[in-house]
């Protein structure tokens, strides 16, 4: 399967996980440089991005007969990194958080007590097949979908990243209806760019430096 169409929801780790790959055999490929240029972030594809898969090559190791050896994969980290926000975009700081990914949970009850640090801020390893994460502090849950969120420039991508900031627009649907110029135009006006209800390329930079990605 040398080329593969993305589905929503994908990104390089996770297609690379599904190929039994490491990541970077699939995302520094020549082949997938024109991807590259495009996209920049491997973990932020479009649906029907198409990405070269090359075979996995066959490797031999050296060992003596009927003896037992141990061979230990090596597989490339993947991290998530959450700011966490109130209503005001004020950070939620030292705030003790329960947290599940893939169905592990990996703080809270049963798990370490872990808090966010004093700019409310998340890290944490998560696999790299993961398709969601969970978040909880104090009463408030978010559910979150791994490698959902598209490029920064298509309508979904504004989506989605309006919705993260709470500038809700609703539904992801690649529509720029009336939901979406609002919001994006209270984007515009709350961080001093011209307020005309245009995703151009200085709001587009501004997005994805409030957003972080």
């Amino acid at each position: 399967m040398p080329n593969y169409t993305v589905k929503q929801g994908e990104c390089i780790s996770s297609i690379a996980q599904n190929q039994g790959l490491p990541w970077g055999k699939i995302w520094d490929h020549p082949n997938n440089a024109k991807l590259k240029e495009n996209r920049k972030d491997p973990n932020v594809l479009y649906p029907g991005d198409v990405v070269f898969v090359p075979g996995k090559e066959e490797k031999q190791e050296s060992g003596s007969t009927e003896q037992r050896h141990r061979f230990k994969a090596k597989s490339k980290t993947r991290y998530l990194r959450l700011v966490m926000q109130d209503s005001q975009g004020n950070p939620l700081a030292k705030r003790s958080y329960g947290l599940q990914v893939g169905g592990r949970l990996v703080a809270g009850a049963g798990g370490s007590a872990l808090k966010t640090d004093d700019k409310g801020v998340i890290e944490c390893e998560v696999p790299p097949g993961a398709s969601e994460a969970r978040v909880v502090i104090d009463n408030d849950i978010w559910v979150l979908r791994l490698a959902a969120l598209d490029p920064i420039d298509t309508i979904e991508g504004l989506q989605g990243r309006l919705n993260n900031l709470n500038y809700p627009v609703g539904p992801v649907d690649g529509v720029m209806g009336p939901r979406t110029c609002e919001a994006l135009r209270n984007f515009q006006r709350d961080n001093n760019l011209k307020i005309d209800g245009e995703y151009g390329p200085k709001t587009q930079e501004k997005l994805k430096q409030v957003h972080g990605c």
